[in-house]
């Protein structure tokens, strides 16, 4: 009878489990701006609490971080979305260029050191040109996204409701951010909570070290990258500066993506390799100043997340629940990473693991393997 009422439960939990899981999927278009706006909340909410503990109240603590981030924000969107547009339009109007470096320059070299014969199975030619073409009649990223969202008027309102809602949600997580918790708290069984406490506790502490040392990493290759690529004159620098910034989570694909693009922009503006080496110190200072200063200072070894695990969490969430499935892929890696560490810490202290009669190995005394016919 315990076994079956154990088993009961456990089919509960399930079904609860599910259950959630497809609520969330039918209402991940409102979700989207709560869980965004609770995270930003779950991010401010220290610098809130460091500002109280300097002897201002809650409301001003709130007010000040609140507007610090918005700040922050809008700096971002009026200098960074006009400068990457340029660069877009630099990038379009390339294409030929590009196109021609690649059939003409490229392919030739490849072919004639491998033998693969890529042209006769690829028209990169023609993929250059629709996709120039493409872009052309799009007008650019913002009349690309004008022009869908004014197909339809429902989109265009939830677009729209969900700006206006995504601050004023954010300023009241950050408000109420400590209350939340202790709510949450209050539901835990007590023979549990210490438990809980400690899985949660360790949870922030991975996904935080995540989220802000590695955006501040981020951030800093970034600019560098982008500084230095066009301080060596390439019209494209800013840009790929950027995508090599944002692939900087991931080991070795964020830098390499960025120094092949490099790469092969210097070719195509300059077809030197002063400028291939120009690319190559950039990226190499850049790795440099990663290695030694900015992911030990700024991370630290805390993180505990793989970048394989990373990236399978996101695309994932992204493929089950769509943007939702994407905010909410790291906050999820993070807790299961934390859980699936303690599961391995209470399996090596079970009687499953270490047996009901655990050999003593003395330090300097390996174990003797008992043999059959020992006398012999």
């Amino acid at each position: 009878m315990i076994e079956i009422a154990r088993f009961l439960r456990r089919l509960q939990w399930t079904a609860l489990a599910a259950g959630v899981c497809w609520l969330l999927w039918l209402l991940a278009p409102v979700l989207t701006p709560f869980v965004l706006a609770a995270m930003l909340g779950w991010l401010g909410d220290p610098l809130v609490d460091r500002l109280q503990r300097a002897g201002r109240s809650r409301n001003v603590a709130v007010t000040l971080v609140f507007a610090l981030m918005s700040l922050v924000l809008l700096l971002a969107l009026v200098l960074l979305v006009p400068m990457l547009e340029r660069q877009i339009g630099i990038l379009i109007e390339s294409l030929p260029r590009y196109r021609d470096w690649l059939v003409l320059t490229a392919i030739p070299w490849v072919e004639m050191r491998t033998g693969f014969e890529i042209s006769n199975w690829l028209d990169l030619a023609h993929i250059i040109e629709l996709l120039r073409s493409n872009w052309e009649r799009a007008g650019g990223v913002a009349s690309t996204l004008l022009g869908y969202m004014s197909r339809s008027g429902f989109a265009l309102i939830g677009m729209f409701a969900n700006i206006v809602l995504l601050p004023v949600l954010t300023f009241f997580f950050l408000r109420d951010w400590d209350l939340l918790v202790d709510r949450v708290a209050s539901l835990i069984p007590r023979d549990y909570l210490g438990t809980v406490r400690r899985l949660a506790s360790e949870s922030s502490d991975v996904l935080g070290a995540f989220l802000r040392g590695q955006f501040m990493v981020m951030l800093v290759l970034g600019v560098m990258y982008g500084v230095g690529l066009w301080a060596i004159g390439l019209d494209l620098g800013i840009l790929i500066g950027v995508i090599a910034g944002l692939l900087t989570f991931v080991p070795y694909i964020g830098p390499a993506s960025g120094i092949v693009l490099g790469v092969i922009a210097a070719l195509v503006q300059y077809g030197d390799w002063r400028h291939v080496v120009g690319v190559l110190v950039v990226f190499g200072v850049g790795q440099v100043i990663e290695s030694y200063w900015l992911t030990p200072k700024l991370v630290g070894d805390r993180i505990g997340l793989h970048p394989v695990a990373v990236i399978f969490a996101v695309l994932a969430g992204g493929q089950l629940f769509g943007f939702l499935g994407m905010l909410l892929a790291l906050p999820v890696a993070a807790v299961a990473n934390v859980l699936l560490r303690y599961a391995q810490e209470r399996y090596t202290h079970s009687k499953l693991y270490a047996g009901e009669h655990p050999s003593i190995v003395l330090p300097d005394q390996p174990a003797r393997v008992p043999v059959e016919n020992d006398a012999e």
